[in-house]
């Protein structure tokens, strides 16, 4: 599957601006990974950018959440993709995240959040004027972006990124994109 009909796949499913500027932000978080590890870059950016295809749809039955979206993309995207998507709810779905783009999902997925929610705490709004300290500091912070699992974006520690370095290289990601934001 080319991006664009992984785009056009997305609208059609999601109808949610936030969560298609989610899906965004983890997708070019995955990507920055992929290319720091030498990996399939399209590969692992589809696995960002289509991980919450069946959020909506699955927002009363959260179990199913990702076991869904891997039924409309049988036979579209590589089983890999499917796995990764699967794994990131493995609390929910029983499918344990194995392969390091299993993992990268899961905490890029935690960080993008925490990401935003730090931009749209500065005076601009915008994602250039966030720091990697600041970001170390609300992540030390947990009354902020409450809902942010500081023990998923932690799993970066057991595929060899630091906490720290992944913060940079996340932000970096987000920072290219953040017109496509607003942020």
């Amino acid at each position: 599957m080319r991006r664009a009909e992984a785009i056009a796949l997305v609208k059609e499913h999601v109808k949610s601006d936030a969560i298609f500027k989610h899906m965004l932000a983890t997708e070019a978080i995955m990507r920055e990974l992929a290319l720091h590890f030498g990996e399939d870059e399209g590969l692992w950016g589809m696995a960002g950018l289509l991980h919450d295809l069946d959020f909506e749809m699955t927002k009363a039955q959260f179990e199913r959440h990702g076991m869904v979206a891997a039924d409309i993309l049988k036979d579209r995207v590589p089983d890999a993709v499917i796995r990764a998507i699967a794994s990131h709810n493995c609390d929910n779905t029983g499918v344990k995240p194995e392969s390091r783009m299993e993992k990268a999902l899961i905490v890029s997925d935690s960080l993008s959040g925490l990401l935003v929610a730090c931009a749209l705490v500065m005076p601009s709004r915008r994602l250039q004027e966030v720091k990697v300290e600041g970001v170390e500091k609300k992540f030390r912070s947990k009354d902020f972006a409450r809902s942010v699992s500081r023990e998923r974006i932690l799993i970066c520690e057991e595929f060899g990124l630091s906490k720290e370095v992944f913060f940079e290289m996340a932000l970096r990601a987000l920072q290219r994109i953040g017109d496509q934001l607003g942020l």
